[in-house]
């Protein structure tokens, strides 16, 4: 055994050692002498996360080296920050919220767009060793209320508003409503103005983002035990209540860090990119400390795939700033393949530099798969992992060797994770058989070691189902080699008169025939079989075609495909499938509307109305 083989075989064998190793790559105040007690990760290490992302680089002579990039197509803006620049702002800030009453333990929640000040106050938090919550910008007033209740901040770190291609969210209005909703009101919340849309600060209250930090005396790092907690990042849960999930300090700078030069063969002083938003794990992860962590300039991107100004809008950032790895969504991929089909405006810019293109954030179909491949002629890299986990499950680890690539997988588990699939019974499947994906205790470092305040739906959720592993709530198998296949979540195999079928199978059927953008396939309840499987299209553009014929044409690609067991015979063409805003399909809503159930828009829906064009297709 060899390379990656190796590697993961000493990660699962001999995983304390490991892990020790890796912890090398970080600073710390006091070094931990214990690896692992109790499924926590160096609970006598103590650090600080801030000071490793940031002050250690420039005491190492780097302070000159690009730390941020600021990309901003909606309003015209290009700006660059040097580690020693970003540490003078995060000092400052950090000063700031240290003078209004925050310290070790507690919770600031940051309600932000894409702007720098945003990654500035995560730093400055992690600064103080308080704990930040960062929500989704432009979420709505009773989403961001419930979050505010339940983290219980001592001050709220927001703007005046975001900006979307075709329109200016006016954030201020929406805080103020939340902080009306909630019970728990924080003493005070600091607003950045934008000119697109100054706010009115309510007096006693609120402060002016710009001058309450100039006016600030810079703050030290604080050192924190490695198990206290970095953030706390709110997921939707199955009761419709967020799960809070918490991210400690030690394990997560340590498993970031590996994971850099590692996963996505990442070398300091290299530009990064993850085209995701910070309000999402990718962001927390990608955009802001493992990049910096692993000595890397990380672009922060304010913008989409497509209309800012043109499906051409990521490969002008990646020629524009020399981006070596860019990380992003399958469903962005797809955007730009269904308006730019032919790959046109890729041929405008010079993408000698890109190195890898990652996808990640639900199933990266083949064709998509083929199309990124073929145009940018480059590796591109499925990977898989989730919130809880905060950094890959599965993946083609380029920085320990280059596997060959199996479209429809995410290659194989990292090092450090156990993966097994399990059936009902919690016994391990043969390769080739689904079952459950889960992950053998411990979970490695960076994972969720709880849930923010409840503790007993942390083991409800992940560790009751099958004693022993962590439940990731999907489906999948591993084949031959071992590889990973992850079908979709458990309750996206449907049930065709007894027969267990997988969605995401039919889906990379559909996906493949040459009309169909996108598509998502979802099971419908049936008097006769229990479920069928109805299928709902976004075809490319130009293609002009009768929906008809377009539905039998895939009912019989999937009859070849998978065979006639799978019952697909309803194809319903649309004009773009229900997302949210990270590019999601939700799929359960859609389920709710095909069976006739009421339905509400969750929190996350990019745009409420698109349920209504599905309600009205069906």
């Amino acid at each position: 055994m060899s390379g990656f083989d190796a590697v993961y075989r000493r990660s699962i064998d001999e995983s304390e050692g490991f892990w020790a190793e890796a912890a090398r790559g970080i600073d710390w105040e006091v070094a931990p002498e214990t690896v692992l007690r109790d499924g926590r990760w160096f609970p006598d290490g103590r650090l600080n996360t801030c000071f490793n992302a940031l002050d250690r680089h420039v005491e190492a002579g780097h302070g000159d080296r690009m730390a941020l990039i600021y990309d901003s197509p909606v309003t015209g803006t290009v700006r660059a920050y040097t580690y020693a620049e970003l540490l003078d702002e995060v000092a400052r800030t950090a000063g700031l919220l240290r003078d209004l009453g925050v310290g070790t333990g507690d919770t600031v929640v940051i309600y932000m767009p894409m702007v720098p000040e945003a990654v500035i106050a995560m730093l400055a938090c992690a600064r103080l060793g308080a704990v930040h919550s960062v929500v989704f910008g432009g979420f709505a007033a009773s989403e961001l209320a419930v979050r505010i209740d339940h983290a219980r901040p001592v001050v709220v770190l927001s703007a005046s508003c975001g900006i979307e291609p075709s329109r200016v969210v006016a954030y201020k209005p929406l805080l103020d409503a939340a902080l009306e909703e909630a019970t728990h009101r924080p003493e005070r919340c600091v607003i950045l103005q934008r000119p697109q849309s100054p706010a009115a600060l309510v007096q006693g209250r609120d402060l002016d983002w710009a001058s309450a930090v100039r006016d600030a005396e810079p703050a030290a790092c604080v050192s924190v035990a490695a198990t206290d907690p970095l953030y706390v990042l709110y997921t939707s849960g199955t009761t419709g209540a967020p799960k809070g999930v918490v991210r400690d300090n030690g394990g997560h700078a340590v498993a970031l860090h590996w994971s850099m030069s590692n996963v996505y063969g990442a070398a300091p002083g290299e530009v990064y990119w993850a085209a995701s938003d910070v309000g999402w794990v990718v962001g927390h992860s990608y955009i802001v400390y493992g990049p910096l962590l692993a000595g890397c300039t990380t672009v922060l991107y304010e913008g989409k795939p497509v209309g800012t100004p043109d499906p051409g809008a990521f490969w002008r950032v990646v020629a524009m700033h020399g981006v070596r790895t860019l990380f992003t969504a399958p469903t962005a991929i797809r955007a730009i393949k269904k308006e730019d089909p032919s790959g046109d405006f890729a041929q405008k810019w010079d993408l000698s530099t890109l190195r890898y293109l990652f996808l990640a954030g639900e199933r990266l179909d083949p064709d998509t798969y083929h199309w990124a491949s073929d145009l940018l002629g480059i590796p591109v890299i499925d990977h898989w992992w989730q919130t809880e986990s905060g950094w890959p499950i599965a993946a083609n680890c380029v920085g320990i060797e280059v596997l060959p690539i199996k479209p429809g997988s995410p290659t194989k588990p990292v090092p450090g994770y156990d993966v097994r699939i399990l059936d009902s019974s919690g016994e391990d499947c043969p390769p080739g058989a689904e079952g459950a994906v889960a992950i053998r205790l411990p979970l490695p470092p960076g994972n969720l070691p709880t849930l923010f305040r409840d503790e007993a739906r942390f083991t409800e959720s992940y560790l009751s189902r099958f004693p022993g592993h962590y439940l990731t709530g999907d489906g999948g198998y591993l084949d031959d080699d071992g590889y990973l296949y992850v079908m979709g979540r458990i309750d996206d195999v449907i049930n065709v008169a007894g027969h267990r079928l997988s969605t995401g199978q039919m889906e990379e059927v559909i996906a493949g025939h040459p009309d169909v953008a996108e598509c998502a396939v979802i099971g419908v309840a049936d008097e006769l079989k229990g479920q069928l499987p109805v299928g709902f299209v976004v075809l490319k553009a130009g293609a002009e075609r009768d929906p008809a014929e377009v539905e039998r044409e895939l009912a019989a690609l999937v009859r070849e495909r998978i065979g006639p067991v799978a019952a697909f015979r309803r194809a319903v063409v649309v004009g773009r499938l229900p997302k949210t805003r990270s590019g999601k399909i939700l799929r359960g809503t859609m389920r709710d509307i095909a069976d006739g159930r009421d339905y509400r828009a969750p929190s996350t829906i990019e745009d409420p109305a698109v349920l209504t064009e599905i309600a009205d297709a069906l």
